[in-house]
């Protein structure tokens, strides 16, 4: 089943803050941090663009940057579930339509994000969504991807079983489920990116991109999780 079919179908709207709200206080405390990385390189009146913005979770939390907040999603029940959420729209778009391509001009946006694991959760050719990205990206701009640290594996397991406990997602495969990659009997797979893979990418994209400077910082040990982030030069 197509990643982006499954979350519209099942994981979108109320379902997909109910699948948060099961979160253990490890995991919120990732969730957060991983939200203060990117308030990090907010500046008020930036143009900010979140991909798979879901029901506004970072979006919610980044309304007192006082920066020019845009959230696009491919399920409309996560649009709905924003809108109906969040009280201060004039500081807040929204958009129904696809990450890989977008709607919007090229070199739109200061800041672009894609945090939660959004290169795994898209299931696309992770360099076709970094390339439109930094279409998206103004020069001098900031492109910021996360994913899960392999020191995070426990947790972000646990998480999952809870889901799927409360019928969210579906029975854990166990026999295939190792190695970074969650696989559950309905047909749902979350894999995840390492620090190898985003090295990868960059390289490749350095190619590919020629005025573009890739940077790879990593939070502390504490945290348990890396981040690409990618200037726009």
């Amino acid at each position: 089943m197509a990643s982006e079919e499954y979350y519209s179908d099942h994981l979108s709207g109320q379902r997909l803050k109910q699948c948060y709200d099961l979160a253990s206080e490890r995991v919120l405390q990732y969730l957060a941090t991983e939200i203060n990385f990117v308030k990090y390189y907010l500046q008020p009146g930036m143009r900010i663009l979140e991909l798979g913005c879901g029901y506004s979770r970072a979006l919610a939390e980044l309304i007192p940057t006082n920066a020019k907040l845009f959230g696009l999603d491919i399920a409309l029940a996560n649009l709905q579930y924003c809108r109906a959420s969040l009280s201060q729209l004039d500081s807040c778009h929204l958009f129904q339509m696809s990450a890989a391509v977008t709607g919007f001009q090229s070199n739109s946006f200061d800041i672009v994000f894609c945090i939660q694991n959004g290169l795994s959760a898209f299931k696309m050719p992770p360099n076709k969504l970094i390339l439109e990205t930094m279409r998206l990206v103004k020069p001098g701009g900031t492109a910021l991807f996360s994913s899960y640290s392999q020191n995070f594996w426990d947790y972000r397991l646990d998480w999952f079983i809870r889901q799927s406990r409360a019928g969210l997602v579906g029975a854990i495969d166990y026999n295939k489920t190792k190695n970074g990659i969650i696989h559950c009997k309905d047909g749902f797979t979350a894999t995840t990116f390492s620090e190898a893979d985003f090295t990868d990418l960059c390289s490749d994209m350095f190619l590919l991109c020629k005025h573009t400077k890739l940077i790879i910082p990593q939070f502390s040990a504490r945290s348990q999780k890396h981040e690409t982030m990618a200037t726009h030069n």
